[in-house]
């Protein structure tokens, strides 16, 4: 099989695994709204979700992609998979140790952690204790999680993506489990869903581990290799630049804690949203290229780099930019579908929907960003990233103080779009510097038929689904119909004009599709 089809594999094959995630994640923040709507005991939640996640997002998911695949896979590729074996095995154990210690100190200091991410509840006793005590459950979640990204590292060196990708589902299983179950028993309900956020995290380590040791790791007790040095390397200026991008975030929910009761959630919800698109693909592009294009930095084949990095990022536009176009034509009923019903009621649907359509203008850039820098990881530069979301942040901390005077939480969700546009011009010009030429004409001729049969689509979808059911709780069934219904004839009409304007992804995607149709009728 070609690079090309190996890496579309991948990223098929982790992206339906990321869909399944992703579905049943709208599941539970479907029970998650009708159980808590936009108040202030979900506020709290959602604050200290933030502080594990975070730290999930430096040292777990985001150090795997930056500096353990690429490390990796120059152990294997050039002393072979017993070292490479003996490398997982000490990062497992060093991970243990030194995250161990990081959730032991985050446990006993969450009050202090607590004040500086929401200066805003301070005011509020109870909102504040009931948020340190979230933190502190929810805490031991960043070990669980850490590992668990290890292992879906090591799988991803051996060619293995579907279930390291499906491991995330059962997070959600189990906190949709812990809230049916568990919620009546606490005299806080919001308790419960803490506890399912631990416990799923244990549950994404053990579903993998058959996949691992069958690909013959095991965790012996040594703790130092060699290659650990250059993991941390590597690791130093990731962890700076995700923590520079990380920021972003954070800006926005201290900013929201000043804001109306509700906007941290309409600000969530609408990030989840947006997540959609960008974890199915953008992650799943990303996670996917990382391992092909490393081993060919190793290598040292340049060019193979290059056309590596233009068919990912063509691909990805192709796919998300109507996605992104959707959001945006559609956000009202995806919400009103998804959401309201129980205490989630028309006026947080208008909330979370005008957020929507801001943050999804940045969907491009940040599916756009995962490519590029999964580029300059597999070339073992981390240091240009770092740079460029340094001076991101200023930008989004800027907008953030200047939109939000007028705009409130709609100001946050579109200077996070703006900043996230700025980060990948950004970086695509530095990368192409690097390179010495990455067929910039080529992916913008792509991307501009991309994006007009993309806005045509999103002008009938927008007209297709004007009606009174919206404003209206409950109506979920006949909801999900009518917007069912509206998304089959938007992406018809996508690919229709997208066949019309010769696009190259499409075709692409048609002679793969063809080629495992007749492969099966010679079979």
């Amino acid at each position: 099989m070609s690079a090309k089809g190996k890496i579309a594999r991948a990223a098929g094959l982790m992206s339906i695994a990321t869909f399944i995630s992703r579905i049943l994640g709208y599941v539970k923040d479907m029970i998650l709204a009708r159980y808590f709507g936009a108040t202030g005991s979900a506020d709290v939640f959602f604050v200290a979700f933030r502080i594990p996640n975070l730290l999930r997002e430096l040292f777990a998911e985001g150090s795997m992609s930056s500096a353990f695949i690429p490390v990796v896979t120059e152990y294997q590729t050039k002393h072979g998979r017993d070292e490479a074996n003996r490398l997982v095995s000490s990062t497992f154990i060093f991970i243990l140790i030194f995250v161990g210690i990081i959730c032991i100190l985050g446990i006993i200091f969450a009050p202090a952690i607590v004040s500086a991410i929401a200066p805003g509840f301070l005011k509020e006793p109870e909102k504040f204790s009931n948020t340190v005590l979230l933190t502190r459950i929810m805490f031991p979640f960043l070990l669980f999680i850490s590992l668990a990204a290890l292992t879906m590292g090591a799988l991803n060196t051996r060619g293995v993506f579907f279930i390291p990708a499906l491991a995330p589902a059962t997070l959600n299983i189990v906190v949709i489990i812990s809230i049916l179950t568990l919620s009546m028993q606490f005299t806080n309900p919001i308790v419960a869903v803490a506890i399912g956020v631990t416990a799923g995290g244990l549950v994404q380590i053990l579903i993998q581990v058959p996949s691992f040791f069958k690909q013959g790791y095991t965790l012996g007790a040594r703790v130092w290799h060699p290659g650990l040095k250059r993991i941390g390397l590597l690791i130093i200026p990731s962890t700076a630049g995700l923590a520079v991008a990380q920021i972003n975030i954070f800006v926005s929910t201290i900013l929201a804690s000043y804001l109306a009761e509700g906007s941290i959630t309409y600000l969530y919800y609408s990030m989840r949203l947006i997540q959609f698109p960008i974890g199915i693909f953008g992650v799943a592009m990303g996670m996917a290229v990382l391992p092909a294009l490393s081993e060919h930095s190793v290598k040292g084949e340049m060019e193979k780099v290059k056309e590596d990095f233009s068919f990912a990022l063509r691909l990805l536009f192709f796919i998300t930019v109507p996605a992104m176009i959707g959001l945006i034509a559609l956000n009202v009923p995806i919400v009103s579908t998804l959401f309201q019903r129980g205490k989630f009621e028309y006026a947080a649907t208008i909330g979370t929907s005008d957020a929507l359509m801001f943050y999804s203008l940045g969907i491009w850039a940040i599916v756009g960003v995962r490519v590029i820098t999964a580029t300059f990881y597999s070339m073992q530069d981390t240091k240009t990233p770092v740079k460029v979301a340094a001076a991101v942040m200023i930008i989004n901390v800027v907008f953030s103080l200047l939109l939000m005077r007028t705009m409130k939480h709609n100001g946050l969700a579109f200077a996070n779009a703006i900043a996230s546009s700025c980060n990948f011009i950004l970086l695509f010009y530095f990368l192409r510097k690097k390179l010495g030429g990455i067929g910039t004409k080529r992916i913008a001729g792509s991307f501009g038929k991309t994006f007009t049969a993309s806005l045509v689509m999103g002008i009938v979808g927008w007209f297709v689904v004007r009606s009174e059911i919206w404003t209206l709780s409950g109506y979920g069934l006949k909801k999900a119909v009518y917007l069912g219904s509206a998304i089959i004839i938007c992406c018809g009409i996508y690919m229709l004009l997208s066949y019309l304007l010769k696009s190259e992804e499409l075709g692409y995607i048609i002679e793969r599709v063809k080629g495992k149709l007749r492969r099966r009728h010679a079979d």
